[in-house]
């Protein structure tokens, strides 16, 4: 306990560079407890010594410090996308420090505010504690939300290695797990505080009755619904070009109808066969042949659900070119289109580019070009699939925001989520992405479909088990029931009220008492 406090207080007395440089490695540390890495008990160390940085700070200085470890933590985070520049090095390398850099730099700034604020209300030891946790949740709400919201690498997402503590998201949500993270991670400067104890004890007892939730509730299937998920492991350099375009169609129709031990016949016994974003690279409902092929391959019986881009001419872009859509087309046993979604959630710098006036003049463009421009869908919707339940269809980016993920009025019964992960090579990305895809399966109550080009393609139940998947860099298919859904979760139903209502009492119980480090009751 001495040595403890000696370290303490060596970690405070700090000054200048120094103690920037430590919330710098702090935030970076803490980055390592989010998949696929899972280190969680990182957040541990991190938190407690970046607030014994905070306690001695004031004003700007705390809004500067708090920045400094939150570019720490989501440098580390985001730095799988990078990656995607590596793709046409030639065009586009150049602004990936710019890219990776900035967006690091600016989700910082939630946190300096959440830092600042802490501080503003004179917040010292387990008011430090509870109310930075409150605080931090609370901008990290806002991180989700402002400016078409970015809430990839939230702290909660590291509850995806911490067991049964994943299945309080169906009441909590990811924001509040965010919460309970940072808090519990926060306690241990609190040795001598029976409430710390208390909150800490939190930790087991939800991970136990989550483990009891899943060990309650066996798996069950949606009878009569066979899937076939198709990963053709497209590299990111070849799926665009137009002499590529056959290759990649064969591939994609050769894995569909290849026999497999559970599927000898082929696709004669499978009732939905689903292919991932953006597919193939044409216009798929717009091709004859493609759609002539596909009646063949489906045979009058299966369905095919595919991610496709669509344009519609009738309508332009906000470029002034003919309107496109990043799209999951339904396609019924004859090959005919049955049901459309178009994605309405587009990726900052991918499919749009943010401050365009500004930046486009600088030689900064959008990651994915096309002869148009992308335009976004109406919103959810519940799409009807042909002899199978109702579906959510998600593209890609989509699967990572909790909020307005399914038409609250027409409740679907699985979520559809196809993806194309190959811009992120074998980084830290796709698993991070398919994380939040088990994320929100337990917050929705939800099974969820997700179709990777080249992985992590998973079929997951509603409570987020992973019942099959196919891993990163693999071609081939993944043959599989479909999970049945749970009824609707209280996180579905009424959203982040119990979120906010931890947030209040947490920053209530923050001005409670004000205490300085160290404390003893």
């Amino acid at each position: 306990m001495h040595a403890m406090i000696r370290i303490a207080e060596q970690i405070r007395a700090l000054r200048g560079w120094r103690r920037f440089c430590l919330a710098f490695v702090a935030g970076a540390v803490m980055a390592l407890g989010l998949p696929p890495l899972d280190l969680w008990p990182l957040a541990f160390v991190a938190v407690p010594v970046f607030l014994l940085l905070l306690d001695t700070e004031t004003g700007h200085r705390a809004f500067w410090l708090g920045w400094v470890f939150g570019f720490g933590y989501f440098i580390v985070a985001l730095h799988w996308i990078g990656f995607a520049f590596f793709v046409d090095a030639a065009t586009y390398l150049w602004m990936m420090p710019f890219a990776v850099g900035g967006l690091a730099a600016f989700m910082a700034v939630y946190w300096g505010l959440a830092a600042f604020a802490a501080r503003l209300f004179r917040l010292q030891g387990f008011s430090l504690v509870t109310g930075f946790a409150a605080l931090l949740s609370v901008a990290e709400w806002l991180r989700g939300h402002l400016f078409t919201g970015f809430p990839w690498a939230a702290p909660g997402l590291m509850a995806d290695g911490m067991g049964g503590v994943a299945q309080s998201a169906s009441v909590i949500g990811m924001t509040g797990l965010s919460l309970l993270i940072v808090l519990w991670a926060g306690l241990p400067l609190m040795p001598g505080k029976r409430r710390a104890w208390v909150l800490l004890a939190l930790l087991p007892v939800l991970w136990g009755l989550g483990a009891w939730r899943l060990s309650a509730s066996p798996p069950t299937d949606v009878p009569g619904i066979a899937l076939r998920l198709v990963q053709p492991d497209i590299a990111q350099n070849e799926k665009w070009r137009e002499d590529n375009a056959r290759h990649i169609f064969d591939t994609l129709l050769a894995l569909s109808a290849a026999p497999t031990p559970a599927h000898p016949d082929g696709l004669a016994s499978v009732t939905h066969v689903i292919w991932p974003e953006s597919a193939v690279p044409f216009f798929i409902d717009e091709s004859p042949v493609a759609k002539q092929e596909l009646a063949r391959l489906l045979n009058g019986h299966t369905v095919l659900i595919t991610g496709s881009l669509r344009r519609d001419q009738s309508r332009k872009g906000p470029d002034g070119d003919e309107a496109v859509f990043n799209s999951i087309i339904t396609f019924d046993g004859k090959g005919e289109v049955a049901a459309r979604y178009d994605k309405w959630r587009l990726v900052p710098g991918g499919e749009f580019l943010p401050l365009q006036w500004l930046l486009e003049p600088l030689g900064f463009k959008k990651v994915v070009t096309l002869p148009g421009s992308f335009v976004p869908g109406p919103g959810p919707v519940t799409i009807a699939v042909p002899s199978a339940p109702a579906a959510a269809m998600l593209v890609c980016y989509e699967a990572i925001f909790p909020q307005g993920l399914i038409d609250a009025l027409h409740r679907p019964s699985w979520i559809v989520n196809v993806t194309n992960d190959g811009w992120f090579g074998n980084s830290t990305g796709p698993w991070q992405h398919l994380a939040q895809a088990r994320l929100r399966a337990i917050e929705q109550g939800l099974p969820v479909v997700r179709d990777a080009n080249t992985g992590i393609s998973a079929v997951i139940d509603a409570k987020g088990r992973i019942r099959k998947f196919l891993g990163l860099g693999q071609q081939g298919v993944i043959d599989a029931a479909l999970p049945a859904a749970d009824p609707a979760t209280l996180y579905s139903r009424f959203g982040d009220f119990a979120f906010a209502l931890m947030a209040l009492l947490a920053f209530a119980l923050s001005l409670s008492k004000i205490s300085n480090f160290p404390v003893d009751d």
